[in-house]
């Protein structure tokens, strides 16, 4: 494991595969056709049982590589967050690292437009922001939904997903972080990394259906959230505590028009009663949200990163032979 593989790899490419064989072997394809000698291929297999990811599947693509196969399951942003911290620990002269999924819909030929852009001494993270997708409707309209809440609970804006390409540096910021295995995107932002978005297409997948249900796609989207916990607690204590305090400015109100005579009969004791409530809960809400935001603020600081442990997932790391060409 502590061997070093790089040897002349200035781009490094990260992907996790997950019983999906067909797909990933087309990708890699096209990016060894792509960028040949020039590519190294950290492949995770994410425990996959059915297809398992074999090396030789690199091998017959032309692309040096290494397969990382995981003991168990741990879900694609934990996997991308392995393979990255393989290379932080590997890394030997890599001018750039992408990620991308294995499926095709990370269009093999932008990754030069991402590589590109690093090129800007001011950028250290290019991510690709979708000027088109190939989606059902369902999705496109949670999606929305979902931009505008994230903004509103955390107050900074996200447009992109795992595609990117990070100069080496940003990788070893990146997986000094605990909130890489749980969201990539949130943790780049999060990060502080200066980030350029270059507007990508996105394609169809080359084979298979994806993995990702509408559930698994809600529970990533909350995953991001996770990510700016003490933001959100804020916005949400601060959030109830304006509630409640508007609960009392009801409740004198309530009181003034009972005492000058305005309230009909059975309307005060309702008014009341509903004002009372609503500053209950709204005021246990936002003490409860202070008391979790201690909490957590106590849990980070006690814990700095999650991914240093990251070979204990790891099962095997099967490097790819390429077989010499004849002179």
């Amino acid at each position: 494991m502590n061997e070093r593989v790089f040897k002349n790899a200035p781009l490094v490419v990260v992907t996790p595969v997950f019983e999906d064989v067909e797909a990933s072997g087309r990708l890699f394809l096209e990016l060894g056709r792509l960028y040949g000698e020039s590519l190294f291929v950290v492949a995770v297999d994410d425990g996959s049982v059915q297809q398992p990811l074999q090396p030789d599947v690199l091998a017959r693509a032309g692309v040096q590589g290494v397969v990382l196969r995981l003991r168990r399951n741990v879900g694609h942003q934990k996997a991308i967050a392995t393979g990255l911290s393989y290379v932080a620990e590997q890394l030997t002269g890599a001018s750039a690292v992408v990620v991308m999924d294995s499926d095709g819909e990370d269009l093999p030929q932008t990754v030069a437009d991402l590589v590109q852009a690093l090129e800007d001494p001011a950028v250290d993270v290019a991510v690709a922001h979708r000027k088109s997708r190939v989606e059902t409707w369902r999705f496109k309209a949670f999606y929305a939904v979902y931009k505008r809440f994230f903004k509103a609970m955390t107050g900074r804006p996200i447009s992109f997903g795992n595609f990117m390409a990070l100069k080496p540096h940003a990788v070893q910021r990146l997986v000094a972080m605990q909130e890489l295995p749980i969201h990539v995107a949130g943790a780049v932002l999060a990060s502080r990394l200066r980030t350029r978005r270059c507007p990508l297409d996105r394609g169809p997948r080359y084979a298979g259906r994806s993995k990702m249900n509408f559930v698994g796609l809600v529970l990533h989207g909350f995953k991001g959230l996770m990510v700016f916990a003490e933001d959100v607690l804020v916005r949400a204590g601060i959030a109830c505590s304006l509630a409640a305090g508007l609960a009392v400015v009801g409740g004198l109100l309530v009181v003034l028009l009972k005492l000058i005579g305005y309230a009909t009969p059975g309307w005060f004791s309702l008014a009341a009663g509903i004002l009372v409530l609503i500053f209950l809960q709204t005021a246990g809400l936002a003490l409860m949200s202070l008391m979790t935001l201690m909490i957590t603020g106590v849990l980070r600081g006690s814990n700095v990163s999650l991914t240093g442990s990251y070979q204990a997932l790891v099962a095997e790391v099967l490097p790819v032979r390429l077989q010499s060409k004849p002179a």
